[in-house]
């Protein structure tokens, strides 16, 4: 694994990641380097380590080593994966393996992404944040989907601060939404009465 200049000096927006490996030099090169970066790192043994970890903490991304004593990576994914109550997990697989048909099963296992060893610090860190991308863009799925409160007589809605707002500004913010604004029919008749009734008139 090779460290390219300057990778310690900017740290990013903080993220809670555990680390599943049972080498303790690699272990230990890992959380250094991920918490230079700015994130908050959780050290796992084993895959049975991790899965106790996983169902207490909320854990977004995983890194997780293929080859581990107790519950290897494969078993940890699948676990992951048939978690019910917790919202999505971002797993990446760190391996030595690198036969076509080892990363087909490490995906169909429910991995998101598979790095093989060894690797650039830099492919790492592009990884992790494609993982943030999907993390972020996951949540703004739920937040839509979920109950949304809103005034029956202005129609703003309460976003998840307590704040009162336009829908339209706190869809945006959501979404990639852009709106465009108009008169339906029936508010084009109430508000604008002459105007429409004039239209419908037929013609002499």
């Amino acid at each position: 694994m090779k460290i390219s200049s300057g990778i310690w000096l900017k740290r990013e927006a903080d993220l809670k990641i555990l680390i599943a490996e049972d080498d303790y030099i690699s272990q230990q090169l890992l959380q250094r380097t991920l918490d230079k970066w700015g994130h908050e790192i959780i050290p796992a043994r084993n895959g049975q380590e991790a899965w106790d970890i996983l169902r207490k903490e909320n854990i977004k991304l995983v890194i997780a080593d293929w080859m581990m004593p107790v519950m290897d990576g494969l078993e940890l994914c699948r676990k992951i994966r048939s978690m019910k109550e917790a919202g999505y997990v971002y797993v990446i697989f760190l391996t030595g393996k690198d036969r076509t048909e080892d990363a087909i099963n490490g995906l169909d296992a429910g991995a998101d992404d598979y790095i093989t060893k060894p690797f650039e610090w830099d492919e790492l860190r592009a990884r992790i944040r494609s993982g943030e991308r999907i993390i972020n863009l996951i949540d703004k799925v739920k937040t839509l989907s979920g109950l949304l409160p809103i005034c029956a007589s202005c129609k703003k809605v309460r976003d998840d601060k307590g704040y009162w707002r336009q829908i339209e500004s706190y869809i945006s913010e959501h979404s990639e939404t852009e709106f465009t604004h108009g008169i339906c029919p029936e508010c084009g008749v109430k508000l604008y009465p002459d105007y429409y009734n004039k239209k419908k008139k037929p013609a002499d």
